[in-house]
């Protein structure tokens, strides 16, 4: 791995990680798994990993017993718990990895310059031609075409080269123990057993970054479990390896996500400046003749087809930034990934791939809004009362949700994005 590349990656997974939670939640079988263990934690969990987060090992032991019998009751056999029982101790590397993970806050024309690169394009359109007959099988049985699912395998491990080289079972066991949140790591420790169970991988072969994801296309373990496909016909599910078995998987998971066969996913489009902006929202949809009788069109005023496609006006930089229409299938993406970046970032990848230009910068000047600026609007808007989740400086779905009805209250364009005039007049309304 190149330094470039390094930095890449880092900032990929960091987009990746505060999703893992809503992703874990979604994975069918562990649904009521997570609200069991949840339960289960405070009652099996040592002192140390109840109390203040400390990266230490003290008390894993006694942990491991009580998760064993857990492990047990979830239908492991005692053959699998000797197999991988070198694998499962405390690592503190792992917390410190963890500890470290960097703030994602790069806006979308930053995040996908340095993500959509050249030598991705270029590789990612090889891979397509060199396994066409394997893509168009996959698009038959799974209606997914191949672009959605390559740009995804080359944003997520650059097609297969970076998939990690830490013991996953390792590591999730260090992160089903400490405090911070073993309702999410404990049953992907289980899904991984699970896997190991039902001879997909040997523990030794299970690899990957420190928080888990495992196989080409970096799937949560219990992802793997439900979705994993055996593509090649060797008789294991393995995502790490076979390239067939990795990408019929993520079509698997995005057909079970609601991919709909025929359909786009996301185009760019030039709006007007006198656009109802608040209707610019990922939950409300118009037919694209809606979109067209506004004044919507395509890059260089082509017409929309007037048509009752449904679509959402997407703005990931605000009305003077890129635009796009986001058709359904566009919620896979943020099914796979709930970072609005990331998920804009992969779909317009795959639209790259496909044949379409670069994306334009927009129709004016997007003001820079940073970090601490962000934190400091989360605050403002939590104390008013409105729906932000954490505030953590990122502009996820619910900070841009707070915003838009913000800017509604305050009689100013509503399209959802952070902008120093907002946070001036909200400063002044504490």
């Amino acid at each position: 791995m190149t330094p470039s590349n390094e930095t890449e990656s880092q900032s990929r997974h960091s987009a990746v990680m505060f999703t893992h939670k809503r992703k874990a939640m979604r994975a069918g079988k562990f649904l009521i798994g997570v609200l069991l263990t949840a339960a289960l934690v405070s009652a099996a969990a040592p002192a140390s990993a109840q109390g203040a987060c400390r990266a230490s090992g003290a008390g894993f032991d006694r942990w491991l017993e009580a998760f064993k019998q857990e492990a047990v009751a979830a239908g492991i056999s005692r053959q699998t718990l000797a197999a991988v029982a070198a694998l499962l101790d405390y690592d503190v590397n792992i917390i410190a990895r963890d500890r470290a993970q960097r703030v994602f806050s790069q806006t979308f024309l930053e995040f996908s310059g340095r993500m959509v690169a050249k030598y991705r394009l270029d590789m990612g359109a090889k891979r397509i031609k060199q396994l066409g007959s394997m893509f168009s099988r996959i698009e038959q049985q799974f209606g997914v075409p191949p672009e959605p699912i390559v740009a995804f395998w080359g944003l997520e491990t650059d097609f297969g080269a970076n998939i990690g080289n830490l013991p996953t079972l390792r590591a999730l066991a260090t992160l089903a123990f400490d405090c911070r949140r073993p309702q999410l790591f404990r049953p992907q420790l289980i899904a991984a057993l699970k896997i190991v169970e039902r001879g997909d991988l040997t523990p030794e072969q299970m690899i990957g970054p420190f928080a888990g994801e495992l196989g080409q296309l970096q799937f949560l373990p219990a992802h793997y479990f439900d979705y994993g496909v055996d593509y090649d016909g060797d008789g294991r599910r393995d995502l790490l390896k076979s390239a067939p078995d990795a990408l019929a998987s993520a079509a698997n998971y995005m057909k079970s996500h609601g991919w709909r066969r025929g359909e786009p996913w996301l185009q760019e489009v030039s709006v007007p400046a006198n656009l109802p902006w608040d209707q610019a929202d990922l939950s409300i949809q118009h037919p694209r003749a809606q979109w067209a009788r506004w004044g919507v069109s395509y890059p260089g005023g082509r017409a929309l087809p007037a048509d009752n496609l449904p679509a959402s006006l997407l703005l990931p930089m605000g009305r003077f930034g890129p635009a796009f229409l986001a058709y359904p299938n566009f919620q896979v993406f943020l099914e796979w990934n709930q970072s609005l970046v990331y998920a804009t970032t992969a779909a317009y990848f795959a639209t790259r791939l496909t044949g379409a230009p670069a994306v334009g910068h927009g129709a004016g000047q997007v003001e820079p809004f940073g970090y601490p600026e962000m934190r400091e609007l989360q605050t403002i808007l939590a104390r008013q009362g409105f729906k932000i989740g954490p505030i953590d400086g990122k502009l996820g779905l619910q900070t841009r949700a707070a915003i838009k009805q913000a800017q509604m209250r305050l009689g100013m364009p509503a399209d959802s994005y952070p902008t120093p005039e907002l946070l001036q007049r909200l400063r002044g309304t504490r």
